[in-house]
């Protein structure tokens, strides 16, 4: 699209050595990509809040981003965005055979089990040993990464079959957690017992449908809300936070509570 050139245009200016940006001429591929993470985390608000043109907006963010980093790329001689283009088309087009070929898929988990299996084929293809968590990164937040190796795990049948055997799990860790915390076990081996806590929620949340992602940002903002009007409602009273008991404050979120669902 002309639209496309142009943004591709604009950052070859920004980056131009002469009469380009002193800010953006300095940039490599591991400086900005804390600026990318942040666009990331905007749009994920922007999605959450129902916002379309700030949806528009931070897809426009991440997009000028994705040019940058071929940009730079392209300077350096290892690829462009038309490669971009190419490589995620011929990827997009492998992995989805049912819509490209005369494969037939019934069903949506039929079709994620499709999907591993091909990212794992190609896996094996780039190195022979490789095993079914290559390639997840670790430096991804934990809660995220712990849901993908769970799903990886779950596509060779590695699972239970329903949520029942997982809030028996569930049960079991906090019942183990408990007994670290009341026999003094030691921080390290409370946070492990509360790592596994962790880990058969975010379990849960997978045989549930449920991005546990989404769903704590969800229980973020909804805390961030009724606290605010903790806030807000002492302010009114002249009264401030540390002075007032936790059953006062509890009575204000309650209250809080009931305004979301009145």
């Amino acid at each position: 699209m002309k639209e496309i050139d142009e943004l591709v245009g604009t950052m070859q200016t920004l980056r131009d050595p002469d009469k380009g940006c002193p800010w953006d001429k300095e940039q490599t591929l591991h400086t900005i990509l804390p600026h990318t993470l942040e666009e990331a985390y905007e749009l994920a608000d922007a999605i959450e809040r129902r916002d379309p043109a700030g949806v528009q907006d931070e897809l426009g963010d991440l997009l000028f981003h994705i040019c940058f980093y071929t940009q730079i790329a392209s300077e350096q001689g290892l690829f462009d965005l038309r490669q971009v283009a190419e490589n995620i088309n011929r990827k997009l087009r492998g992995r989805h055979p049912h819509v490209f070929s005369d494969q037939q898929v019934i069903s949506v988990a039929e079709q994620s089990l499709t999907w591993e299996t091909i990212k794992h084929a190609e896996r094996k293809q780039r190195r022979e040993n490789a095993s079914l968590l290559d390639e997840i990164n670790p430096a991804q937040p934990a809660m995220s990464r712990a849901y993908t190796l769970q799903k990886r795990a779950a596509s060779v049948g590695f699972d239970w079959s329903d949520a029942a055997p997982v809030f028996a799990k569930l049960a079991e860790e906090i019942q183990e957690l408990r007994q670290a915390m009341a026999s003094g076990g030691g921080p390290d081996k409370i946070m492990e017992e509360l790592g596994d806590v962790i880990f058969s929620c975010i379990n849960l949340a997978r045989h549930a449908r449920v991005n546990p992602e989404a769903a704590l940002r969800t229980t973020n903002r909804k805390f961030e809300h009724r606290f605010r009007y903790i806030e807000q409602t002492l302010a009114g009273q002249k009264r401030d936070l540390r002075d007032v008991s936790l059953d006062e404050m509890e009575e204000l979120w309650l209250e809080a509570k009931a305004r979301e669902t009145g």
